[in-house]
């Protein structure tokens, strides 16, 4: 009798596993078919398909990060863009000067743009650029934010450039745009 207790729960623990196994194998592979595919053909382990899907979240939770960056941009443009049609506001310029390794960031707003200052700051730092120093002066409805820094090689002065000029450009097209 006891060795018949024991051959009925030995295959029920053989079920349970077995049916642990297929759920943990079906699980798996609706987790890999939500990861982008890459050009290699031959098929990952399980350890290779969980290590590939923890680096695609974590991308995902960068570029979710990023996004909310832009749109909280975007956010203090709209506000900047309603205060200029009350009020009248400066249009901003900027001026990007590269002498060797070192960079100055002249950006003239204003008063209610105090966001584009720091997503000047944000965009040299992204770019690696080491700020020496960052003054301002505000003169009656204006203020001049002048940013000196040295960048790693010339070429980044470049990318920095495009960048800033891209952002004025944008907050130039976003204010054109009735809110």
């Amino acid at each position: 009798m006891e060795n018949k207790q024991n051959s009925s729960t030995r295959t029920e623990r053989k079920i349970i596993e077995r049916n642990r196994r297929n759920k943990m194998k079906a699980l798996s592979s609706m987790l890999n078919s939500l990861v982008p595919q890459q050009s290699s053909r031959e098929p990952f382990s399980l350890p290779d398909q969980l290590h590939e899907a923890t680096n695609y979240i974590k991308k995902l939770q960068m570029n979710l990060e990023k996004l909310k960056d832009k749109k909280n941009t975007l956010q203090e443009i709209q506000r900047a863009n309603m205060n200029t049609n009350r009020g009248g506001s400066k249009i901003p310029q900027i001026e990007i000067q590269q002498m060797g390794l070192a960079l100055v960031v002249s950006l003239i707003t204003g008063l209610d743009c105090h966001f584009m200052f720091k997503e000047c700051i944000r965009v040299l730092g992204e770019e690696g650029a080491d700020i020496i120093s960052a003054n301002y002066v505000v003169s009656e409805d204006s203020i001049l934010h002048t940013i000196h820094c040295q960048v790693e090689e010339t070429s980044n002065g470049a990318m920095i450039s495009e960048r800033l000029n891209s952002f004025v450009y944008d907050y130039l097209l976003w204010s054109n745009v009735a809110f």
